[in-house]
């Protein structure tokens, strides 16, 4: 037995075995094992140099075979956890990096929780400074997470988790502003580095955005953490909490699962050269190569808005206050890049949820200069914090300054079509902005030779035929204006609103669509309905937060009373019916255009049942049109389609504009590197036959050309400079004569 246990004493790695296999019999070599741990880490603690590699493999060892002896080890995960935490700094790389590691083997053997882990892994991330241990804890923080998630919703993790990150980025917040430009940027680093420096915020607020990127978390509390992050005091944890809004995020190499640029293309090709042929090779190549290209155009597709961050946010009016706030505080401390970025963020909340913050556009007029550094950036944030519940009043001063900036005989085109598209979309979203006689010069400039800025001039004449016909001169406003005008037809001031909606427009022919469906499936079951309602949610169903989902009871059919006095909208679809030709009688024809649809009183519509109903006002204007409906029907079927179109690409493209709305078209700019090499990469693609056959193509053993054939293509200038041609000018007589002889006695031989 002693020799045994000296055999077993030297060799964890058998012992571990055993263990493993029989627990009961090796109970005591265990414990002897343990004793000598509980030793070597009370010396490890005084001196971690002293015996630091086999404390390494006696606390691998217990952490393999810990599952077996439950209660002997209860304490050795807080012995691991204490060690990390309070002399980190003391510690090798080595045994950080074992301590860590076991500490995630006890949580995959489920010997801790989920929360034990992350509340010992997430002071190590700021505290690190290995790449690769720092990358290993992120991605095992993550996938503890995603794994967590991965059936339901693991909500006690979740707020567990939520709400260390919210003291990680709470916890810098009462520093002073450093800014990045300025004396403030160079000062030195205070006592505390790690606040000073904002790497628990930054990593908080990174962690938070991968998770929300994955699909993990989707509710309003990671948007919450990193809205805190907007207004911290570090820099860049600012900007990294805005790239998240604004949906531009350039940290992408900062993700765990983010691949590389993808294969090289030429290296693929030499290596189907020079490697062996086989069967599947081309079949294997062309596979490669059509995911190295697809992976190119996924990468170049533009960054949307993160819409749905955006309408998640807690109070938007006060975060758009702070914001502005921020902005106008610490002036002088922010670069114009961050500005601007904190610009389109305030923008974007302004114009999505409607907010008004008029000192914004005082603040943004010392700006609207043609001659400001990213002015169409500038630009772009002023027109999109405009919406209908903006005041006239503020905004009038900011169209006259715009006028008065960049349209003007002093400037080029470019600009003229950048300040008539700026003030065009202010007054797209609000028209009562603009003055009558600024509009008069404005639209004047229709006549102008350049392209962009007629184009612009146009724009600006269509949007007020379409919203205030009255503004403009009677000759410019149009046949269709002028009709209205004629009818009685007047905008709505500002401040007042249309007559309220009594019914979903286009509900009856959802109804009697499905009345249709429901006769022609009279022998189905009466849960049908159900299941069909069910599936309909299927694919558009929101995650919620709460804990425990109340249960239905069931829905109470409410009869609508006084139907009959109901005063219906006077839409343009309702008003005047296209008329259709007397021969002919359209079976899905409503008997009763005023009838009001209570199917929304009787059913909840989902995503499903709105994207039908368009489809169906679609086929309806289109049948309209086929039966004369002229050119209303035309302009609303337009208007469906281009509806559509909006709802099929994301909710935000309506709200948010780009620099290209700006600037409108123009010539041909110039084009940098990328797009020169982008250019003609695209140039070569499929245009093996058109090149040239010479070299490596037209032989079957690849080679360069010849020297003949290269002196054939040398420049003339070259050739008269070689010394050949010098040669032949300064021969003599009889050394021409010589060549001439022996040029002749050659061709003589090459006949016979």
């Amino acid at each position: 037995m002693g020799g045994r246990g000296v055999l077993l004493t030297s060799n964890l790695p058998q012992l571990q075995n055993l263990i493993k296999r029989d627990p009961a019999a090796y109970k005591e070599e265990f414990l002897q094992q343990w004793n000598h741990y509980d030793s070597i880490r009370q010396i490890f603690q005084i001196n971690p140099d002293e015996q630091a590699q086999h404390f390494r493999e006696l606390v691998s060892f217990i952490s393999q075979v810990a599952q077996c002896y439950p209660k002997e080890t209860k304490d050795f995960p807080s012995h691991l956890s204490t060690l990390l935490l309070e002399n980190y700094g003391t510690l090798t790389p080595d045994t950080r990096k074992t301590l860590v590691q076991n500490l995630v083997m006890l949580r995959n053997k489920d010997v801790i929780t989920s929360i034990e882990l992350l509340k010992s892994l997430f002071p190590l991330l700021p505290r690190t400074t290995s790449s690769t241990l720092r990358a290993f804890i992120r991605k095992t923080i993550l996938s503890d997470i995603r794994t967590a998630n991965l059936r339901t919703k693991n909500h006690k993790l979740n707020r567990a988790v939520q709400a260390m990150l919210f003291t990680m980025v709470e916890r810098g917040m009462d520093a002073e502003v450093v800014g990045d430009k300025g004396k403030l940027r160079s000062s030195g680093p205070t006592s505390d580095k790690t606040a000073n420096n904002g790497e628990d915020a930054m990593w908080a607020v990174i962690l938070t955005k991968e998770l929300w990127r994955k699909g993990i978390w989707t509710d309003a509390k990671p948007v919450s953490i990193v809205a805190l992050g907007c207004f911290h005091p570090v820099m860049k944890v600012q900007s990294a909490s805005i790239h998240f809004f604004l949906g531009s995020d350039d940290e992408k190499e900062d993700s765990d699962d983010e691949e590389d640029e993808g294969p090289d293309v030429r290296a693929l090709h030499h290596r189907r050269e020079v490697n062996k042929k086989r069967r599947g090779g081309d079949k294997k190549l062309q596979k490669q190569l059509n995911a190295a290209k697809k992976k190119k155009y996924n990468k170049s597709a533009p960054t949307a808005p993160n819409f749905p961050a955006l309408q998640l946010l807690n109070d938007p009016q006060t975060f758009a206050e702070k914001l502005y706030d921020n902005l106008s505080r610490y002036d002088k401390r922010f670069s114009l890049e961050h500005k601007i970025l904190i610009m389109q963020l305030l923008s974007r909340v302004m114009g999505s949820h409607k907010l008004c913050v008029l000192s914004f556009y005082t603040y943004i007029v010392k700006y609207l200069a043609y001659h400001q550094l990213r002015v169409p950036s500038i630009l772009v944030a002023l027109a999109q914090s405009v919406h209908d519940l903006t005041p006239p009043d503020a905004l009038t001063p900011v169209v006259q300054k715009l006028a008065a900036e960049f349209v003007h005989p002093g400037v080029g085109s470019e600009v003229i079509a950048a300040g008539i598209n700026s003030i065009r979309e202010v007054c797209r979203r609000q028209p009562w902005a603009m003055e009558e006689d600024l509009l008069g010069d404005l639209v004047e400039y229709r006549r102008s030779r350049d392209k962009a800025v007629t184009a612009a001039a146009r724009g600006l004449l269509q949007l007020y035929r379409e919203v205030n016909p009255g503004m403009l001169k009677r000759r410019e406003r149009g046949k269709d204006a002028s009709i209205g005008m004629s009818k009685g037809g007047q905008p709505l001031p500002f401040g007042h609103s249309a007559d309220a909606a009594v019914d979903i427009e286009g509900l009856m022919l959802l109804e009697d669509h499905l009345q249709k469906l429901r006769e022609e499936d009279m022998g189905g079951a009466d849960n049908d309905g159900e299941d069909d309602e069910a599936a309909a949610w299927e694919g558009w169903d929101v995650e919620t937060d709460s804990d425990s989902e109340s249960e239905s009871e069931g829905w109470i059919n409410v009869d609508s009373e006084g139907d009959d006095n109901v005063e219906v909208s006077d839409s343009e679809d309702e008003r005047e019916p296209a008329p259709k030709p007397p021969g002919e009688t359209e079976p899905e024809a409503d008997p009763n255009p005023n009838r009001i649809s209570t199917l929304a009183t009787t059913k909840i519509l989902t995503p499903a049942d709105f994207a039908l109903l368009n489809d169906l006002r679609i086929q309806a204007a289109t049948k309209a049109i086929e039966t004369g409906g002229g050119s209303r029907a035309k302009r609303k079927l337009a208007t469906l389609e281009a509806n559509k179109k909006a709802m099929q690409a994301g909710p935000s493209d309506g709200t948010f504009i780009s620099e290209n709305d700006i600037l409108g078209p123009r010539k041909k700019a110039k084009a940098d590197y990328a797009e020169r090499i982008a250019s003609i990469e695209k140039g070569r693609e499929g245009r093996e036959k058109y090149g040239s056959l010479k070299g490596k193509k037209n032989k079957e053993s690849p080679s360069s050309s010849t020297n003949r054939e290269k002196a054939r293509n040398k420049p003339i200038m070259m050739i008269l400079s070689s010394g050949a041609v010098r040669g032949k000018k300064k021969a003599s007589l009889r050394e021409k004569q010589q060549k001439l002889r022996a040029h002749i006695e050659r061709a003589k031989k090459a006949y016979h």
